[in-house]
């Protein structure tokens, strides 16, 4: 009961919108004041930073502005500290009008307020010269607590249009802020571009103004309230009316309050929508790791194995034609969906195949249980839409894993604690989610009768929804493969693998897009859109290509919502399993674009990606054309699609935090490019190449962690890494390099992308990457042969660096092209010359003579070693002073070789010398000797070679 109001005179009353204009304008002041204090008094030192200066930079950062010159910072911290007052009224008052009954969310986003309050303070009168950890501290604890505090005042908004359409533009604009400001920094910080500090500086001070404006929107809502103050014992000499009072009590009956509780947040809900966004973050990353398990037996078959047929694991939805199974299923779905996570516990199986079928397993257990959830509650329209969105959500989620953890899925039956895996964490909250999202699901199957005839066609349907599948798996489940696909090399002409970010932004755009606000563009404009985003990615590279990269993103995603709506309406067993049927074929089409030597009718498809992305947009255009042209049923149809108020609300929410999670990977995740190479004062370059084997080691488990080690301690500049490409489907949507590029230091050129139909070769390199080019090789018959040429910068001096993978030794027309070819490049460079190489041939024999001699001007580092096939190191205007073959543990299924090369010396002569004769800096670790490490040694020779 709330307390009697006690009699008294009113000594002042005032609307409490003052406080929010009192707080807006003293905020303001405390910004603006010290930026035009500084530029009056100290403009060229406030613009100046450790980079350039006035006329380059021209505009101040806002912590340069509010540091430490005095007076600039003084003038700030005395409206800061008058902005403390309105500041706490401002969180008490928006308390007050949320609070609700058995409601905990108004406490804990007036806590968070607060929150944010004294860590203002905290970075306010801690700068960094005082105490840099501390400043850091509370300047990180604002932003992070500014993300709960915004999603929370949207949450608990009043029923007040113009407030929430305010809060809403300012709060995107906020978040929207934060793309180009990381953007720009890391222009400035990383590449040094003169003038980016100053762009960074414009959108950090637009930041500032869409915090403070967020806030400021509580004027709208607090003209409901009047602040009065009482002197109930008429001590004061004020005088006061009873009328205001009167006023101010018929005023309450018609605040906002009684609005807002009738909608109520409830954290229920809310741990719904998260399990429900975790569950098919599951369903994603067991579908993507299938097809990984599965290339590991051809991969070490070297041809059809015969447990290519787990591919069809996922085509369990059409037991749900079966009437009595179907029911059984749709009764049972908290048993399908745990039965789905023996995916999951694939990392506890060592033995490949018994793996694969633990996997496989999963994937079929998996799809049935999504398929039958959709089909259950059809008979709900916003139930239905919440499980759509939050499976669309998993796919997000699943993409912001990987680029977390450089392509890799942390719960992958390939991974575990030691190279990278957080499988028994993402099991345990798997189960939970389980339990939590299968609370409640419809179990009578929904209400609504289905028929052919009333809803169109069932293979239209599916058809739409295999594009779908196949779209978001082999576009969308890794945020860098598109990038890949539209990569060029050096100079650096288009995005990176941290411009990933990009992608998963539009596709959270899209997926809002498709739910919340499906009538701003229509689905045959959308679908029409993602068609143009397929051309111009599969068509060109660079920024334009990366363009159509980022339309696919957006508007595939929005295509989910009608597509999996109008297909839960149908037949679930003629319409997801043939939609998971068509999918898989697509699959196989896609692989067998590049493995065509391996698969029978190969040949048809032989480089065509451009078959198998046109058959994709073919696929979801039948998809719209069912959807839209027959559309739901009229009961459903008529029903608003808006989130608004109801659960769909949450997984909003859930897109907003995704987002800010992504925004902070990716500035971490930037390259610094300062690298600098191992042995410096004696000017060595330690170069080597290697067949990594698609980072897929002997036991089915990821490599790249062991390759990073080893690496790291043969202490490498120059690597070459063959059979690198695993950007596919049927090899997980992975980039080796990202993980070692970025751990180990390096610069790196991916080479060649998927849909240049090559098994991928990738240079990475201490050393500045001046130029690159990517060739294929002439391949009449077998498989394309990559190569990349690249310049490098070598303690000043340009070097060019080849990297070549030939065709198979059953193609010999084939490598004989490709040596003449590559021997005609190598021969044309007038610098000194490195070629990291797969060459297929005998030393001294047949092709051996194209590559080593006039012809292409090259020399073998060691002409003696007759003990080759495979793997060969050949150069030119540089001495090498020592050679070394390194055995490969469980890796893969070769060796490392490397070479040192001093950079600036002549020439020398196979003359051997031993390792007591070369200076402790050109010598290779003894780390290896004996029985070395991990199962690395130097072997054949067991021991290096140096050479005069």
């Amino acid at each position: 009961m709330a307390p009697k109001p006690k009699d008294g005179d009113v000594v002042v009353a005032f609307s409490g919108k003052w406080i929010s204009w009192a707080h807006t304008v003293v905020a303001y002041s405390a910004f603006l004041g010290a930026l035009l204090t500084g530029l009056s008094l100290h403009y060229q030192k406030i613009v100046q930073n450790e980079y350039y200066g006035y006329p380059q930079e021209w505009f101040p950062s806002v912590s340069a502005t509010i540091g430490d010159r005095y007076p600039e910072r003084s003038v700030f911290q005395l409206f800061i500290a008058i902005t403390s007052g309105p500041r706490f009224a401002l969180v008490f008052l928006w308390f007050i009008l949320t609070a609700r009954p058995n409601s905990s969310l108004p406490k804990f986003v007036a806590g968070i307020g607060l929150f944010r309050t004294v860590t203002c303070g905290g970075w306010t009168y801690v700068t960094s010269t005082d105490d840099h950890g501390w400043h850091d501290i509370f300047m990180i604890s604002y932003l992070v607590a500014t993300v709960p505090w915004t999603l929370g005042c949207l949450a608990l908004s009043p029923n007040n249009a113009k407030a929430l359409r305010y809060r809403k533009v300012f709060a995107g604009c906020f978040f929207g802020t934060l793309v180009p400001l990381i953007y720009f920094f890391i222009q400035h910080k990383v590449h040094k571009v003169a003038g980016a500090y100053t762009v960074y500086a414009f959108f950090e001070w637009a930041l500032v103004l869409f915090d403070v404006s967020f806030d400021a929107v509580t004027a709208i809502d607090f003209e409901n309230f009047e602040i009065v103050v009482k002197d109930v014992k008429g001590l004061s000499r004020g005088s006061g009316s009873s009328s205001i009072v009167h006023a101010a009590r018929e005023k309450e009956k018609y605040t906002a309050i009684g609005n807002v509780l009738d909608q109520k947040f409830t954290w229920s809900e809310a741990i719904d929508a998260i399990a429900d966004t975790y569950n098919g973050f599951v369903f994603w990353s067991t579908l993507t790791s299938l097809g990984l398990v599965v290339w590991y037996f051809p991969l070490w078959h070297m041809g059809i194995s015969g447990y290519e047929a787990f591919v069809m694991s996922s085509i369990s939805p059409f037991l749900l034609g079966i009437g009595p199974l179907r029911s059984i299923v749709i009764r049972n779905i908290r048993i399908v969906h745990l039965l789905s996570l023996t995916g999951l516990l694939g990392y506890l199986v060592t033995s490949p195949p018994l793996r694969l079928c633990a996997v496989g397993f999963g994937v079929s257990n998996s799809c049935l249980a999504w398929s039958a959830t959709w089909y259950a509650e059809r008979g709900d329209n916003k139930r239905l839409e919440n499980r759509v969105f939050a499976w669309s959500l998993g796919l997000i989620a699943s993409s912001i894993a990987k680029f977390a953890f450089f392509t890799n899925n942390p719960i992958w039956p390939i991974m575990h604690a030691s190279n990278g895996g957080w499988n028994t964490l993402g099991l345990f909250f798997a189960i939970l989610a389980v339990l939590r999202g299968t609370r409640v699901v419809a179990t009578t199957g929904g209400a609504l009768e289905t028929s052919s005839k009333s809803q169109g066609s069932s293979v239209l349907s599916s058809l739409g929804l295999a594009g779908l599948l196949f779209g978001m798996h082999t576009l969308l489940s890794d945020s860098s493969t598109m990038i890949s696909w539209v990569w060029e090399g050096y100079p650096v002409r288009g995005p990176i693998a941290a411009h990933g970010v990009l992608t998963i932004t539009a596709m959270c755009v899209g997926l809002c897009m498709g739910h919340v606000y499906p009538e701003v563009i229509t689905m045959r404009t959308r679908y029409f859109l993602t068609a143009i985003g397929a051309f111009l990615v599969t068509v060109f590279s660079n920024w334009l290509g990366y363009l159509g990269a980022l339309l696919i993103a957006c508007f595939m995603m929005s295509l989910a919502p009608p597509f999996l709506s109008s297909a839960a309406h149908r037949n679930p067993g003629a319409t997801f399993g043939l939609a998971f049927l068509f999918y898989n074929f697509m699959v196989l089409a896609h692989v067998w674009t590049v493995a065509y030597a391996f698969v029978p009718g190969g040949p048809l498809l032989r480089e065509h990606t451009d078959y198998v992305m046109t058959a994709t947009v073919l696929l979801l255009g039948a998809g719209v054309v069912t959807s839209s042209e027959i559309g739901l049923p009229s009961k459903i149809r008529g029903r608003t699609r808006r989130s608004g108020r109801f659960g769909g609300a949450y997984h909003v929410y859930i897109v907003g935090l995704l987002e800010l999670v992504v925004i902070s990977v990716a500035y971490l995740r930037f390259p610094t490019n300062d690298y600098v190479p191992y042995h410096q004062d004696e000017k060595v370059v330690t170069a080597a190449v290697w067949t990594v084997h698609f980072s897929l080691d002997n036991d089915m488990w990821s490599s790249e962690h062991r390759i990073r080690d080893v690496v790291q301690e043969l202490e490498i500049d120059v690597l070459g890494l063959l059979e690198s490409d695993t950007q596919r489907i049927i090899m997980g949507n992975r980039d080796t390099t990202q993980f070692l590029a970025e751990d180990l230091g390096m610069y790196v050129d991916f080479g060649p992308g998927p849909n240049k139909h090559t098994w991928g070769c990738a240079l990475l390199s201490k050393f500045p990457i001046l130029n690159s080019t990517h060739h294929l090789l002439p391949s009449p018959v077998g498989e394309l042969a990559p190569a990349i040429h690249a310049t490098i910068d070598a303690y000043g001096t340009l070097m060019d660096v080849f990297l070549f993978h030939s065709g198979q030794e059953e193609d010999p027309e084939d490598r004989r092209l490709q040596s003449e070819y590559l021997a005609m490049l190598m021969h044309a460079s007038p610098r000194p010359t490195i070629l990291l190489s797969y060459l297929v041939t005998k030393p001294l024999e047949g092709n051996y003579n194209t590559y080593v001699g006039e012809k292409s001007g090259m020399k073998d580092i060691d002409p003696s070693d007759w003990d080759r096939w495979c793997e060969y190191i050949l150069y030119k205007g540089l001495k090498r002073t020592g050679y070394a073959r390194v055995s490969r543990s469980t890796i893969t299924d070769t060796e490392i070789q490397l070479g040192k090369f001093q950079i600036g010396a002549a020439e020398n002569d196979h003359e051997r010398i031993n390792e007591d004769q070369v200076p402790p800096g050109l010598r290779f670790p003894a780390l290896f000797r004996g029985e070395g490490v991990r199962g690395h040694r130097y072997h054949v020779f067991e021991e290096p070679r140096y050479f005069q």
